[in-house]
């Protein structure tokens, strides 16, 4: 009988090898663009994330991730190029896109059309909250609604009650300039300028000579890091306009720490982030490999690739609209809380028919419409480096 039950077995294992699926999940991100110098951390989070999960030996399917471009700023490279993911490459999901702008156009022009599940790692606008998705795009960032709110926390907890505010023109710049000068609006604080600029300037000397004209105690920049909120910064020195910066998820990356020098010491910020056990094992984990955990974004891309082929674990499917349908209860209570480097458990846990909490690398949890509801890491930049002041 046990002769019996061990050849069984194994022939349901092999059955099992024989079905297994070669899975392609797109990760398209700016390689190239005003993020491209924090982009190598998330994509090689994501990716950290597939070999984790192809190391298990356990899971339906095989893994591969499939890198594409979206440039962050031009939405009809970005949707080409997603496009190519589809055709090409036949992925089934897409970790991504990375800014706001490519994100809503891939999800309008490639996502819907094709029903494939996206989940983004950084599109922080609001208005993606209310976008039309079909249910198939989720965030593992928090809406910037959320992080005008811990912004404009930041400056009150700083006794700064008036700024001058800049925003990269496109959806992410809008999206964040508003919630902030909302927010701070209604703490008490005064904007006293909220005006756009444009990237891939060359000279930026009459944006800030009309920010310093309106005065401000600080310079608010929502803008992107390779891009013209350094050259936003970068004129502010050179004229003494400001002095002091105010650096929002977008801002924030050792790239600009080390191209502006000691001009920007003092300077403070945000960005998504958490001191929880996860966020530890995450950091570890990164450094093994041979990048840097703590970068903005790396964490979340993390979380997303995890979760997409978690789904397509328990939903024992990679079509997109039964893998969606299963999201939002792998990232929640109830379930056995699940940590990086415990793909493997969470395996064990679905083929058992038993629930996972999918906490991660950023203490997810999912609300509303499929977004992260939000924890922050305050930074100041000290001595040419980006040091974390508390977590909120």
């Amino acid at each position: 009988m046990k002769k019996l039950m061990l050849a069984t077995a194994g022939a349901a294992l092999l059955a099992g090898a024989a079905s297994a699926e070669d899975v392609k999940i797109g990760i398209i991100l700016g390689f190239t663009g005003p993020l491209e110098s924090i982009t190598p951390a998330m994509a090689a989070g994501a990716e950290a994330a597939i070999e984790e999960m192809n190391a298990t030996g356990s899971a339906m399917n095989t893994y591969e991730g499939v890198r594409a471009d979206d440039t962050c700023i031009d939405s009809a490279a970005a949707t080409a190029a997603a496009e190519r993911l589809v055709t090409s490459d036949g992925i089934a999901a897409i970790m991504g896109a990375d800014c706001s702008g490519v994100t809503g156009a891939i999800l309008q022009n490639v996502a819907r059309p094709n029903g494939i599940l996206m989940i983004s790692p950084s599109a922080t606008s609001p208005g993606l909250s209310t976008a039309e998705d079909d249910g198939l795009f989720f965030r593992t960032a928090p809406s910037d609604a959320r992080q005008g709110v811990v912004m404009s926390e930041i400056l009150m907890d700083r006794g700064i009650s008036e700024v001058a505010l800049t925003y990269t023109n496109n959806d992410y710049g809008k999206g964040l300039a508003d919630s902030f000068e909302a927010a701070f609006t209604e703490m008490g604080g005064t904007v006293t300028i909220n005006a756009a600029h444009e990237d891939g300037k060359a000279d930026y000397s009459a944006e800030v000579a009309s920010l310093a004209a309106a005065g401000g105690e600080v310079l608010v920049v929502a803008g992107y890091t390779d891009q013209g909120g350094k050259g936003i910064i970068q004129s502010s020195l050179d004229s003494g306009a400001f002095d002091t910066f105010v650096l929002p998820d977008g801002m924030v990356g050792q790239q600009l720490v080390d191209d502006i020098g000691s001009g920007l010491d003092g300077s403070f910020g945000q960005y998504p982030g958490t001191d929880s056990q996860g966020a530890e094992i995450f950091q570890e984990m990164a450094t093994a490999a041979g990048f840097d955990g703590t970068s903005a974004f790396a964490p979340e891309s993390y979380d997303a690739a995890a979760l997409i082929m978690l789904g397509m674990e328990k939903a024992g499917s990679t079509d997109s609209a039964e893998v969606s349908a299963v999201i939002m209860d792998l990232a929640n209570a109830p379930g056995e809380p699940i940590l990086p480097g415990e793909l493997g458990k969470a395996l064990e846990l679905i083929a058992a028919g038993e629930d996972i909490d999918y906490v991660g690398a950023t203490a997810v949890e999912l609300i509303g419409p499929g977004e992260s509801a939000g924890n922050y890491r305050e930074i100041e930049i000290q001595d040419g480096t980006i040091e974390t002041v508390q977590f909120r």
